[in-house]
């Protein structure tokens, strides 16, 4: 083998090695660590410092690399959310984003839904640096915002107060009893004829990317495994009543975008 062949070999073993072992310090490595410590017991105990520090939030969040978390179809699964949006009369009503996300959905997500008439957007998320980091983003929409720490499980928003609800990767991160609060949660907000918008990893087609997401589930996401069976978003929303769901599928399967209607009261 060529030296010149065998040192690029090399240098992409090392670089993947290298950022592999990044992204497990900062998620499921920094959780083994807080348990261990006893640290584990706070409502952001979940939350991986890499949603949580500040230096850590400003290095990640780079488009290209978001994108190519999601397997490059980041832009896919943010335009199907934002052309329901467009397709929606919100004149005078008012959208929630519970949790906030990597790239550039929120600014999106905000920007749809003002053309499409809303009055204002809330934007919750339980750690203050993300709501900083976010509204850094939207500065040209400060007058029809407002930003909230708040825990996606316990909102203190009324009963029935938002016409959507929009939810981007952030249940695959929760311990399984809070997945369904969140979602009991989402649904409780929602007014009678609003939409739930959710985004998150579901349980691929092919056997190959199946085999590829188990094992990246498995070193780095556990939690995130549960969505392809006991807590599948759909059946849980499905169980609640009054919902109309429809759930679309991209990526040969790898990835879920789910649409739940609450129903009109009779």
């Amino acid at each position: 083998m060529p030296a010149w062949l065998l040192y690029t070999v090399f240098s992409l073993i090392f670089v993947l090695a290298s950022t592999a072992l990044f992204f497990f310090t900062l998620t499921r490595g920094a959780l083994i660590m807080r348990a261990v410590l006893g640290n584990s017991r706070h409502d952001a105990a979940h939350v991986y410092p890499i949603y949580s520090n500040m230096w850590l939030i400003r290095l990640v969040d780079f488009q290209p690399v978001i994108a190519a978390i999601l397997l490059f179809q980041y832009d896919r699964l943010v335009s199907a959310i934002t052309s329901g949006l467009n397709h929606m009369d919100l004149r005078g009503k008012t959208v929630l984003i519970t949790s906030c996300a990597f790239g550039n959905v929120i600014p999106r997500v905000v920007t749809a839904a003002i053309e499409s008439g809303a009055r204002q957007v809330l934007i919750a998320d339980i750690i203050k640096n993300e709501l900083d980091h976010a509204q850094g983003k939207l500065s040209e929409f400060s007058g029809k915002l407002q930003f909230l720490q708040e825990n996606a499980t316990a909102m203190k928003q009324a009963d029935g107060s938002v016409a959507v609800n929009v939810i981007f990767f952030l249940l695959h991160e929760l311990p399984h009893p809070l997945k369904g609060q969140a979602l009991r949660e989402a649904a409780r907000v929602l007014a009678p004829g609003g939409k739930l918008y959710l985004a998150e990893f579901h349980r691929p087609d092919v056997w190959v990317l199946r085999a590829l997401s188990w094992t990246y589930f498995k070193v780095f996401e556990p939690l995130g495994l549960a969505l392809w069976h006991t807590h599948d978003p759909l059946k849980q929303l499905e169980a609640m009543d009054g919902f109309t769901c429809e759930r679309r599928t991209v990526f040969f399967g790898n990835f879920q975008i789910l649409v739940a209607t609450k129903n009109l009261v009779a």
